[in-house]
């Protein structure tokens, strides 16, 4: 099984920490393939960054169709290009806030999230909203601290994480905390034992769905809005993603 797992970004290093943390939660047999687009943001820290990052996103998306991937998951936390990316490919494809707020519900009624910085917190209520988890999570909480802060090597941002995720464990009558940002991947663990509540972070959730799905032999349905792609000419620079149909 070959699972591309897509980091919206174009910061190497967050891309092979990402990689590594699917990688070890893996199942034996399961090949990860970590990516990153070559053009867009640094970091994903506005509504302008995700509709730049989605087209990356998609560009990855059709790179693994021609390596025959297995399924795809799009490791930023906003899900950015989402939608767009289903309909490339019959592969699951799965944005890991979808996928760690599903976890979530199995194993608590309320949830909080805790992600990087505040203006970031209402993509996430958006995609609550979307996704049909608002009345499950009590809260969006954020740390303030810039996503690449979280590749520094000392524990600041760490830290911060940490109090936030206290916070929310003693003011929000909660059962387990989301992690807001695919950058917190190597988190989880340290996390779960500082705070004492189950911590469920969105690329490692999305890995064991995607795991699941390939092994169901579920995917994405070709039927109805996620079809492919009607053929159609770009013009520009978009002109290479100019399809004849299928």
């Amino acid at each position: 099984m070959q699972i591309r797992v897509i980091n919206p970004n174009t910061t190497a290093s967050m891309t092979e920490k990402i990689g590594e943390a699917a990688q070890h939660i893996a199942a034996p047999g399961t090949r990860v393939v970590a990516t990153n687009p070559r053009s867009g943001p640094v970091s994903i820290e506005s509504h302008f960054d995700e509709a730049i990052s989605a087209v990356g996103v998609l560009e990855e998306v059709r790179a693994g169709e021609l390596e025959q991937a297995d399924a795809y998951i799009i490791a930023c936390f906003g899900d950015p290009g989402l939608l767009a990316a289903r309909e490339l490919t019959r592969a699951p494809v799965i944005g890991i806030a979808e996928a760690a707020f599903h976890m979530a519900t199995l194993i608590s009624t309320r949830f909080s999230i805790v992600t990087t910085l505040g203006r970031t917190g209402i993509i996430a209520e958006h995609l609550l909203q979307s996704y049909g988890f608002a009345h499950h999570c009590r809260r969006v909480r954020a740390a303030e601290i810039p996503v690449l802060d979280l590749e520094d090597s000392g524990n600041a941002a760490l830290d911060r994480i940490i109090e936030e995720c206290l916070r929310a464990k003693a003011e929000d009558n909660i059962g387990a905390i989301v992690l807001g940002c695919g950058g917190m991947a190597d988190l989880r663990q340290q996390i779960s034992q500082e705070v004492g509540l189950p911590v469920v972070e969105g690329v490692t959730a999305a890995m064991k769905l995607a795991e699941s799905l390939v092994s169901l032999g579920l995917g994405t349905s070709k039927h109805g809005d996620l079809a492919f792609p009607r053929p159609k000419v770009f013009s520009g620079q978009f002109e290479h993603l100019s399809n004849r149909g299928r």
